[in-house]
Protein backbone atom coordinates (compact mmCIF):
# COMPACT_ATOMS: atom_id res chain seq x y z
CA UNK A 1 0.00 0.00 0.00
CA UNK A 2 1.42 3.31 -0.89
CA UNK A 3 0.10 6.32 0.50
CA UNK A 4 0.17 10.29 -0.54
CA UNK A 5 -0.20 13.00 2.03
CA UNK A 6 -2.88 15.34 0.37
CA UNK A 7 -2.54 18.19 3.57
CA UNK A 8 -1.14 21.27 4.34
CA UNK A 9 0.73 21.05 8.54
CA UNK A 10 -1.26 23.63 10.38
CA UNK A 11 1.72 26.08 12.54
CA UNK A 12 0.80 29.52 13.74
CA UNK A 13 1.97 32.44 11.22
CA UNK A 14 0.21 29.87 8.07
CA UNK A 15 -1.47 31.22 5.13
CA UNK A 16 -5.43 31.49 5.99
CA UNK A 17 -7.71 33.60 3.76
CA UNK A 18 -7.36 37.10 4.33
CA UNK A 19 -9.95 38.38 7.27
CA UNK A 20 -9.83 35.15 8.64
CA UNK A 21 -7.43 34.59 12.11
CA UNK A 22 -4.27 32.37 11.93
CA UNK A 23 -3.97 29.32 14.71
CA UNK A 24 -2.49 30.04 18.18
CA UNK A 25 -0.75 27.23 20.45
CA UNK A 26 0.72 27.16 23.76
CA UNK A 27 1.45 24.98 26.52
CA UNK A 28 -1.59 24.02 28.78
CA UNK A 29 1.34 22.48 30.93
CA UNK A 30 4.50 22.43 29.99
CA UNK A 31 7.22 19.67 31.21
CA UNK A 32 8.74 21.41 33.44
CA UNK A 33 5.65 22.69 34.92
CA UNK A 34 4.30 19.28 35.01
CA UNK A 35 6.70 17.51 37.41
CA UNK A 36 5.04 18.65 40.69
CA UNK A 37 1.49 16.51 39.81
CA UNK A 38 3.64 13.19 39.25
CA UNK A 39 6.49 10.85 40.43
CA UNK A 40 9.89 12.00 40.61
CA UNK A 41 11.35 11.87 36.93
CA UNK A 42 8.29 11.68 35.42
CA UNK A 43 6.35 14.74 32.92
CA UNK A 44 4.35 15.33 30.75
CA UNK A 45 3.36 18.42 28.08
CA UNK A 46 0.11 19.04 27.49
CA UNK A 47 -0.89 21.19 24.61
CA UNK A 48 -3.44 23.60 23.56
CA UNK A 49 -4.34 25.38 19.76
CA UNK A 50 -6.94 27.58 19.41
CA UNK A 51 -8.36 28.02 15.19
CA UNK A 52 -11.12 28.41 13.17
CA UNK A 53 -12.91 25.50 11.52
CA UNK A 54 -11.49 26.77 8.26
CA UNK A 55 -8.05 26.20 9.04
CA UNK A 56 -5.18 24.67 6.50
CA UNK A 57 -6.95 22.02 4.60
CA UNK A 58 -10.63 21.36 5.73
CA UNK A 59 -13.60 19.47 4.77
CA UNK A 60 -17.03 21.70 4.75
CA UNK A 61 -20.27 19.87 5.95
CA UNK A 62 -23.83 21.14 4.94
CA UNK A 63 -24.14 23.45 8.06
CA UNK A 64 -21.15 25.09 6.53
CA UNK A 65 -23.67 26.80 4.08
CA UNK A 66 -27.64 25.84 5.40
CA UNK A 67 -28.09 26.63 8.95
CA UNK A 68 -30.37 23.38 9.21
CA UNK A 69 -27.42 21.47 7.46
CA UNK A 70 -25.36 18.23 8.53
CA UNK A 71 -22.49 18.92 10.68
CA UNK A 72 -18.77 17.44 11.03
CA UNK A 73 -19.74 15.67 14.13
CA UNK A 74 -22.39 13.49 12.53
CA UNK A 75 -20.91 12.26 9.07
CA UNK A 76 -20.92 8.64 8.69
CA UNK A 77 -16.78 7.18 7.93
CA UNK A 78 -17.95 5.73 4.94
CA UNK A 79 -18.86 8.98 3.61
CA UNK A 80 -15.06 10.21 4.17
CA UNK A 81 -12.72 7.35 4.63
CA UNK A 82 -11.82 5.04 1.38
CA UNK A 83 -13.49 6.69 -1.13
CA UNK A 84 -12.91 6.09 -5.07
CA UNK A 85 -11.22 8.92 -6.37
CA UNK A 86 -10.70 10.71 -9.92
CA UNK A 87 -7.81 13.19 -10.03
CA UNK A 88 -8.81 16.07 -12.79
CA UNK A 89 -6.28 18.43 -14.23
CA UNK A 90 -7.80 21.63 -14.19
CA UNK A 91 -5.46 24.89 -13.88
CA UNK A 92 -8.82 27.23 -14.71
CA UNK A 93 -9.17 30.06 -13.11
CA UNK A 94 -12.88 28.91 -14.26
CA UNK A 95 -13.17 25.31 -14.79
CA UNK A 96 -16.56 23.82 -16.00
CA UNK A 97 -18.61 20.81 -16.09
CA UNK A 98 -16.77 20.22 -19.80
CA UNK A 99 -13.48 20.08 -17.88
CA UNK A 100 -14.95 16.92 -15.41
CA UNK A 101 -15.66 13.45 -16.30
CA UNK A 102 -19.11 12.31 -17.02
CA UNK A 103 -18.95 9.35 -14.49
CA UNK A 104 -18.62 10.65 -10.94
CA UNK A 105 -21.07 8.64 -9.52
CA UNK A 106 -20.05 7.61 -5.48
CA UNK A 107 -16.29 8.98 -5.94
CA UNK A 108 -14.42 11.64 -4.59
CA UNK A 109 -13.84 14.71 -7.33
CA UNK A 110 -10.27 15.83 -6.77
CA UNK A 111 -9.28 19.40 -9.12
CA UNK A 112 -5.84 19.70 -9.58
CA UNK A 113 -5.22 23.51 -10.63
CA UNK A 114 -1.64 23.40 -9.24
CA UNK A 115 -2.50 26.72 -7.40
CA UNK A 116 -0.89 24.74 -4.32
CA UNK A 117 2.60 26.04 -5.81
CA UNK A 118 1.40 29.42 -4.22
CA UNK A 119 0.49 27.69 -0.67
CA UNK A 120 2.64 30.43 2.18
CA UNK A 121 2.39 33.47 -0.42
CA UNK A 122 0.27 36.38 -0.68
CA UNK A 123 -0.57 35.10 -4.42
CA UNK A 124 -2.43 32.16 -2.89
CA UNK A 125 -4.97 34.48 -1.47
CA UNK A 126 -4.91 37.31 -3.82
CA UNK A 127 -6.61 37.78 -7.05
CA UNK A 128 -8.53 35.40 -9.15
CA UNK A 129 -8.13 32.04 -7.49
CA UNK A 130 -8.91 28.80 -9.64
CA UNK A 131 -12.54 27.65 -9.13
CA UNK A 132 -15.40 25.40 -10.06
CA UNK A 133 -18.18 27.40 -12.27
CA UNK A 134 -21.96 26.75 -11.15
CA UNK A 135 -22.44 24.99 -14.09
CA UNK A 136 -19.43 22.28 -12.71
CA UNK A 137 -21.37 22.14 -9.54
CA UNK A 138 -24.71 21.21 -11.11
CA UNK A 139 -22.99 18.38 -12.89
CA UNK A 140 -20.94 17.05 -10.00
CA UNK A 141 -24.27 17.35 -7.73
CA UNK A 142 -26.25 15.57 -10.53
CA UNK A 143 -23.77 13.08 -11.36
CA UNK A 144 -23.58 11.64 -8.05
CA UNK A 145 -19.97 12.66 -6.72
CA UNK A 146 -19.78 11.91 -2.91
CA UNK A 147 -16.72 14.85 -2.25
CA UNK A 148 -15.50 17.52 -4.41
CA UNK A 149 -11.93 18.87 -3.56
CA UNK A 150 -9.25 21.02 -5.21
CA UNK A 151 -5.70 22.39 -4.46
CA UNK A 152 -6.94 25.93 -4.08
CA UNK A 153 -7.72 28.48 -1.63
CA UNK A 154 -11.53 27.93 -2.60
CA UNK A 155 -13.82 26.02 -4.65
CA UNK A 156 -15.88 29.16 -5.35
CA UNK A 157 -14.46 32.11 -6.84
CA UNK A 158 -13.53 34.63 -4.17
CA UNK A 159 -13.54 37.54 -6.53
CA UNK A 160 -16.66 37.77 -6.45
CA UNK A 161 -19.71 37.08 -3.07
CA UNK A 162 -21.88 34.69 -4.50
CA UNK A 163 -20.88 30.83 -3.70
CA UNK A 164 -22.96 29.29 -6.19
CA UNK A 165 -20.34 25.79 -5.82
CA UNK A 166 -20.98 25.45 -2.09
CA UNK A 167 -24.56 26.08 -2.38
CA UNK A 168 -25.56 23.67 -4.80
CA UNK A 169 -22.91 20.52 -3.59
CA UNK A 170 -23.70 21.29 0.35
CA UNK A 171 -27.74 21.10 -0.56
CA UNK A 172 -27.24 18.14 -2.70
CA UNK A 173 -24.87 16.77 0.91
CA UNK A 174 -21.55 16.50 -1.58
CA UNK A 175 -18.75 17.44 0.96
CA UNK A 176 -15.83 19.96 0.06
CA UNK A 177 -12.37 20.19 1.06
CA UNK A 178 -10.37 23.02 0.07
CA UNK A 179 -6.76 23.65 0.20
CA UNK A 180 -5.32 20.32 -0.98
CA UNK A 181 -2.11 19.75 -2.08
CA UNK A 182 0.47 16.97 -3.92
CA UNK A 183 -2.36 15.81 -6.04
CA UNK A 184 0.13 15.44 -8.70
CA UNK A 185 1.08 12.11 -6.73
CA UNK A 186 -2.09 10.76 -7.07
CA UNK A 187 -3.05 8.91 -10.58
CA UNK A 188 -6.36 9.70 -12.59
CA UNK A 189 -8.24 7.15 -11.00
CA UNK A 190 -7.54 3.89 -9.17
CA UNK A 191 -6.56 5.53 -6.04
CA UNK A 192 -8.99 5.92 -2.41
CA UNK A 193 -9.21 9.28 -0.88
CA UNK A 194 -9.44 9.50 2.46
CA UNK A 195 -10.43 12.91 4.60
CA UNK A 196 -11.69 12.61 7.90
CA UNK A 197 -12.08 15.48 10.58
CA UNK A 198 -12.61 14.78 14.28
CA UNK A 199 -16.18 14.78 15.23
CA UNK A 200 -16.91 17.38 16.86
CA UNK A 201 -20.24 18.78 17.66
CA UNK A 202 -22.19 21.37 15.81
CA UNK A 203 -19.42 22.21 14.06
CA UNK A 204 -19.77 23.33 10.11
CA UNK A 205 -16.00 22.76 9.06
CA UNK A 206 -12.89 20.93 10.06
CA UNK A 207 -9.31 20.50 9.52
CA UNK A 208 -8.98 17.09 7.89
CA UNK A 209 -5.94 14.84 7.35
CA UNK A 210 -6.15 14.32 3.58
CA UNK A 211 -4.82 11.44 1.69
CA UNK A 212 -4.84 8.96 -0.96
CA UNK A 213 -4.36 5.28 -1.20
CA UNK A 214 -2.57 4.35 -4.36
CA UNK A 215 -2.89 1.03 -6.23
Amino acid sequence: MTLADLTHPIFPGMTMHPGLPGPRTADHLGFDDSRGHYAPGTEFRIARVEMITSTGTYLDAPQHRYRDGEDVGNLPLERVVDIPCLVVEAPGPAIGAEDLPAAVDGCAVLVRTGWDRHWGTEEYTAGENPHLTAEAADHLADAGALLVGIDSVNIDGTTVPERPVHTRLLAAGVLIVENLTNLAAVPPSGARFSAVPLPVAGMPSFPVRAFARRP
